[in-house]
């Protein structure tokens, strides 16, 4: 029973520390990477840094996935507030936690 309970203290710490805040919506999978770029801000003490990307396919072709990796692994989030999936277009929205920078990988596939 001892046994059971350490292991599974165990995995849950485990779980806790691999969470990233990385953004995947759709899918990259037989898809054509269309655009990609680094979105780097240093980090300001006390301060949250916010960054505001934005992408539109002058062919209007249709977006099947978005990725937005945290290259950090850091507890920032990354967001679409408009487009994405389904659309031409995309806004992602950045933000880092308090007192770091940001540092993510964005991808858009068609």
């Amino acid at each position: 029973m001892k046994c059971v309970l350490a292991l599974s203290v165990f995995v849950l710490i485990a779980i806790s520390s691999c969470v990233a805040s990385d953004l995947i919506i759709g899918t990259s999978y037989n898809g054509r990477l269309i655009w990609q770029q680094k979105a780097e801000y240093m980090g300001i003490p006390f301060k949250k840094r916010v960054k505001e990307v934005f992408y539109a396919d002058p062919g209007q072709q249709v977006i099947k996935g978005v990725i937005a990796r945290d290259l950090d692994h850091t507890t920032g989030t990354a967001t679409v507030t408009a487009g994405g999936v389904g659309f031409s277009f995309v806004n992602i929205r950045l933000k880092s936690e308090r007192g770091s920078g940001l540092n993510y990988f964005i991808e858009l596939y068609i």
